[in-house]
């Protein structure tokens, strides 16, 4: 079967050579962010992590992290991504790819494995998805010939590396809050079998 045809996008600007996202021990390498200095008028010194974090969401087209510790490593506060422009099965597609190469059924059986939906998955709104990706340069994709109808392969590349850093600092936040929100309803239901809620349901 053929993968449908998502025409390429290529952003108008060009952009800037970017550092390594991945050095040879595995982890994420960080931008260098140079001394704060005040400038001549005499304003605030801005900080080196969020001077970090604004260039990391001009690289990648919209900023996913809230900030970025001293370290460089992205930061997360809250539920939603920093931009609202991001569709949720981005960070699962980037992790999809981050073992390398792959074309877009494959990357669907992934997705369906891992239980993305009790029904079953969208497969245009995976095909949007690795269209959005690629117009953000964070994803490249080229054409396969061979055995079988020819077939697009896609691959992540250094902006969808430091990209998949950013979402799996969304992803920790979201872990964080879900915990939060288990203990609290856990403590609920230990509260209502003691008897220690009225009527209403809420502790006494």
């Amino acid at each position: 079967m053929a993968e449908p045809d998502v025409t390429t996008r290529r952003p108008s600007a060009a952009r800037e050579p970017l550092p390594t996202a991945r050095q040879a021990t595995g982890r994420a390498a960080r931008p260098a962010v140079a001394p704060a200095e005040p400038d001549d008028a005499g304003g605030d010194v801005s900080y080196p992590e969020q001077a970090a974090q604004d260039a990391i969401g001009q690289a990648i087209g919209q900023a996913i992290a809230t900030s970025r510790d001293a370290t460089g490593a992205p930061l997360h506060r809250g539920w939603l991504p920093v931009s609202g422009h991001h569709r949720w099965l981005e960070p699962f597609v980037l992790m999809a790819l981050a073992g390398g190469s792959t074309h877009g059924y494959a990357i669907i059986g992934v997705l369906t494995t891992v239980g993305m939906t009790e029904a079953a998955l969208d497969v245009g709104q995976v095909y949007r998805t690795l269209r959005d990706l690629e117009q953000a340069g964070q994803i490249s994709s080229t054409w396969t010939t061979g055995v079988g109808p020819a077939r697009r392969d896609y691959t992540m590349t250094e902006l969808g590396s430091l990209a998949l850093d950013e979402w799996a600092a969304v992803m920790k936040e979201r872990g964080r809050l879900i915990a939060e929100f288990d203990a609290a309803y856990l403590g609920w239901v230990a509260a209502r079998a003691r008897g220690d809620c009225g009527a209403d349901g809420l502790p006494g």
